[in-house]
Order: structure tokens, then C-alpha cells, then sequence
């Protein structure tokens, strides 16, 4: 069966036959993206083939170009002899949940998954959200690691390394300020369009299950930064590049995919929306942001 699905204005197809697992059970995230008829007249930013009789390249066509971990797992990847790239993504348990092979632009994919439920679960989720991060590079996409809250039509990105602060920040921004909304937890999508930074929803929110079909003009883009008392700054352009860059799903070997993102992320700092929030944890640092912030939209 093929399975169409609308993300970020991009549609994606998957075929998926199997008699073991219903595919919407094993991407339940993906059901508000989910469009019944076929789109027409429209091109698909990729197509992911499942097929179980898939098998690894031999190995004198592949280059191992790293393995890294991605928090909640490991991920090697592979360069083909053709251009494109194989990857084994391993679930935390270093149990290898799924092969996936792409062409050089990722607008054609093949996975075979493995293992239990819970690991096809996994490993089809992870295959997909690396697909979409790479295959939308060069259309001024990127997707991006941040908890990102709703205000007004506009949305507020914050980023920052893991656990400290960014979604306690959308915490206090949706307690103490009224009217605020939680667009996504984990990895939305910021597109530049006519010179213009969206983001939206997506069907990847790490442990909260926001997964919102939604767009909204980015207000801002705020790191968080622990410190002893709320302050926050507008950031510099080279200070922003430095700032959002490593927030971003990137291949760095890739000089194309790499060269496009940053392309991208030069058109958002353009924008002039990058600041860095010094801060306590508290109501009092989410009210500073927003009055600072909300500037930048009015």
C-alpha cells in the first residue's frame, strides 16, 4: 500500500506491504500529517520504500564515514560507491532496528526494519525524521532541535543543549503567559519563505507528545543559558551562525547538503530574530523573554 503524508508544505510517500503491522501503528506521530487522496500535479520531496528483502551494499562499495550517538541510540552511516549513503540505526540497546538506503538527494529511499515492534517503531521513526532533515536542505528547510511555543500567530524557538532549560522555558512561558500555546518539544521545522521564517509542527517531539500540524511565523530564536540572574541579549550575526548551527540536523561531510543548510540558516539570521536568554528557571526570566521578544514582531 502507499501511504501519502503532508509536512511542512512537503509531501512525502511511503509503501509500505506488510501483513504484520498496520504502518499507522508503528507511526502514530504521523496521523495529523496524513492525507487520504492522492496529491496531485505535485512532486514529493521523497519516497521511502519498506521492503524486508532489502540488503546491506557489499562492503567494497560503501566508505564508513562515522558512527554517532544520537542520545537515544547509535547511527552509522556509510557513503555508496554512487553517491548515496546506507545507515544502521541501533536503538540504545545497540540492537540495529533499521537499514536504510538512500540516492545522493534522499528523494528515493529504501529501509528494512528488524527486531520487535517496539524496535520497527523505532528504528521507521528515526529513518524518517533523518530523511526529511536531509532531502529538505537545498528548499530553505531546516529542522532544528528546540521546544517551541505559540503567541499570537507568531512562534518562539528555544534551543540549547540537552537538559538545561529549553523546555522548562516553554513551561513558563505556557503558566505565566496568557494565551501561549506548545507548537512542538523537540524538533520542529523552520522554513524561509520570500524571505520570511516559518516553523512548524512535526510529527517528531522527543518524550512529548506535541505532534501538531501547524504553521506560524518565527518571532525569535532564543539560546537558553543558565546563569545566576534573567538577562538576554540580542546576538551579533556571526554570534547567531555560532548559536543556532549546532541546533541543526546536519551532515557536515556532505559539502552539498552542508553548503545548503548553511545557505539557509544565513537567510534566518538575515532576519534578525537569534537572542540569547541568561536565566533562572523561573516565571520571571519567561516574562523578560516575551517583553523582549514580542518587540521583534510588532
Amino acid at each position: 500500500m502507499t501511504y501519502y503524508f503532508a509536512i511542512a508544505g512537503f509531501y512525502i510517500r511511503i509503501i509500505f506491504d506488510n501483513n504484520k503491522y498496520d504502518i499507522m501503528d508503528l507511526i502514530p506521530s504521523f496521523t495529523p500529517f496524513k492525507i487520504e487522496n492522492t496529491p496531485t500535479n505535485e512532486s514529493f520531496l521523497f519516497t521511502l520504500t519498506i521492503d524486508e528483502e532489502l540488503s546491506p551494499i557489499e562492503k567494497t562499495k560503501l566508505k564508513l564515514i562515522r558512527k554517532f550517538d544520537t542520545g537515544n541510540g547509535d547511527t552509522a552511516v556509510f557513503h555508496i560507491d554512487n553517491g548515496g549513503y546506507q545507515y544502521i540505526i541501533a536503538n540504545i540497546n545497540k540492537v540495529q532496528c533499521c537499514l536504510l538506503q538512500t540516492n545522493k538527494d534522499f528523494s528515493n529511499c529504501h529501509c528494512a526494519l528488524n527486531g520487535s515492534y517496539m524496535n520497527w517503531c523505532f528504528g521507521l521513526n528515526n529513518a524518517l525524521m533523518l530523511i526529511f532533515a536531509f532531502a529538505s536542505c537545498k528548499y530553505q528547510t531546516l529542522l532544528i532541535h528546540a521546544s517551541v511555543v505559540g503567541k499570537d500567530n507568531y512562534a518562539y524557538a528555544f534551543i540549547a543543549k540537552s537538559g538545561t532549560g529549553k523546555s522548562t522555558q516553554s513551561s513558563m512561558w505556557l503558566q505565566s503567559i496568557s494565551g501561549c500555546e506548545l507548537i512542538n518539544d523537540d524538533n520542529p521545522i523552520v522554513r524561509i519563505i520570500d524571505n520570511t521564517p516559518y516553523i512548524y509542527g512535526s510529527p517528531w517531539s522527543g518524550k512529548t507528545a506535541c505532534y501538531r500540524n501547524i504553521r506560524m511565523k518565527l518571532g525569535a530564536i532564543v539560546r537558553i543559558d543558565r546563569a545566576s540572574e534573567n538577562s538576554i541579549d540580542k546576538l551579533k550575526p556571526t554570534e547567531a551562525f555560532a548559536s543556532i548551527l549546532p541546533s541543526c540536523s546536519a551532515m557536515k561531510w556532505d559539502h552539498t547538503l552542508f553548503t545548503d543548510l548553511c545557505k539557509t540558516l544565513s537567510l534566518l539570521i538575515e532576519a534578525r530574530v537569534s537572542y540569547i536568554l541568561h536565566c533562572l528557571p523561573n516565571k520571571e526570566s519567561a516574562l523578560l523573554c516575551y517583553k523582549t521578544v514580542k518587540s521583534q514582531t510588532e
